[in-house]
């Protein structure tokens, strides 16, 4: 059933992502509802654990809304975690503090994968669409929200490994010795994230992004093979349901592969730290030209979204602003729009809420 929402107040960051004229650069942060806040560490401590506090509804939507009370921010996310799909088939994900996400089961053996059920996202994870209507309604269109997912790869690292890894021991070992099980693990991941953003869009969210967190950690073949594919797919599979609805897509340490990445219907690429803006644009614009004799039909141009490092944010308020002066300086090259201010990955537990709203506020104070 469509929802009826509130219309849309601030629409810039939605503006710049179809290249159309803005007044200022619209500016969210990854991870910006968190341990920084003070008010969200209270508010976790009455939900008693993570888990907890993603699936209770008032309280998810609280901290999606908090940072939006403290700073001038263009874009709300929903308040959840990119392992909610491996939850929803079982794998019994939970928390050790101090160690990050584990998984009880993991998924190795041909019978690991006859076990994962289909996933009914409106049953298992209707506690996330409830709360992004509820967001979405609290919001009353101060800005648009933010749904998301991991990608299949990223997804399957942790379905894998059983939680967090720096080697990929067991995934990567299943893509060279057993590349066929693992495109079918990742086969079906990539029909529930599809459920999963469809379903989210459909209770009220306005743009989709999709974490490809740990991408960068492949070779540039199996980048292609194992990670890009899935995720083009996936993003045609929306678009053809919610053609105007923006998807973002964001590989960590995905720069070298803007030119492969260009080659997906996703609205705008986001980009780590490691990639110089002006040089992104370029390379994106060489990609547009050449994709459109490859398909025969004019490409679209891609957004950019990033890619100030979080840790700048541990400086003084004047190294802030001339870092964000600086990664700005660097986009508006040519176009005055196409652009979207953001960190390279999430903002870190340790910063000064005070300095992200120096972030925040250099970003708009800048003269397009």
């Amino acid at each position: 059933m469509t929802q009826q929402f509130a219309l849309l107040k601030n629409d810039r960051l939605l503006r710049a992502l179809r290249f159309e004229p803005i007044d200022v650069t619209p500016v969210w942060m990854m991870r910006q509802a968190g341990r920084y806040l003070p008010e969200y560490k209270e508010t976790r401590a009455k939900a008693g654990d993570f888990l907890s506090l993603c699936k209770d509804t008032d309280m998810a939507t609280e901290v999606t809304l908090q940072p939006l009370r403290r700073f001038e921010l263009d874009a709300a996310i929903l308040f959840s975690d990119i392992l909610t799909i491996p939850d929803a088939f079982g794998l019994g994900l939970y928390f050790e503090e101090g160690e990050g996400p584990k998984f009880k089961y993991t998924v190795r053996t041909p019978t690991d994968l006859e076990r994962l059920p289909k996933i009914d996202v409106n049953s298992q994870l209707d506690y996330v669409m409830k709360a992004v209507t509820n967001i979405r309604k609290e919001l009353n269109g101060q800005v648009p929200l933010f749904g998301f997912s991991g990608s299949p790869w990223t997804l399957a690292t942790y379905m894998v490994e059983g939680g967090s890894s720096r080697e990929f021991r067991h995934t990567k070992e299943m893509m060279y010795a057993r590349p066929q099980f693992l495109h079918a693990l990742l086969a079906k991941i990539s029909d529930a994230v599809v459920d999963y953003l469809d379903a989210q869009i459909i209770a009220g969210a306005q743009i989709v992004q999709i974490f490809d967190s740990w991408g960068g950690a492949l070779g540039h073949r199996q980048f292609v093979e194992f990670s890009h594919n899935y995720n083009r797919e996936i993003i045609a599979r929306l678009k053809a349901k919610h053609p105007d609805v923006p998807v973002v897509m964001f590989t960590k340490g995905g720069g070298l592969w803007l030119d492969i990445q260009a080659d997906s219907e996703a609205d705008c690429l986001g980009l780590d730290w490691t990639t110089p803006l002006d040089r992104a644009r370029r390379e994106l614009n060489n990609a547009q030209k050449i994709l459109t004799i490859k398909h025969k039909k004019l490409q679209r141009q891609k957004a950019i979204q990033g890619n100030l490092d979080p840790a700048t944010l541990y400086g003084s308020p004047a190294d802030i602003k001339k870092a964000v002066h600086d990664m700005l300086s660097d986009v508006y090259v040519n176009d005055k729009t196409g652009y979207v201010a953001n960190f390279g990955h999430g903002i870190t537990q340790w910063v000064k809420p005070e300095h992200a709203k120096v972030f925040v506020d250099s970003v708009h104070e800048f003269k397009l």
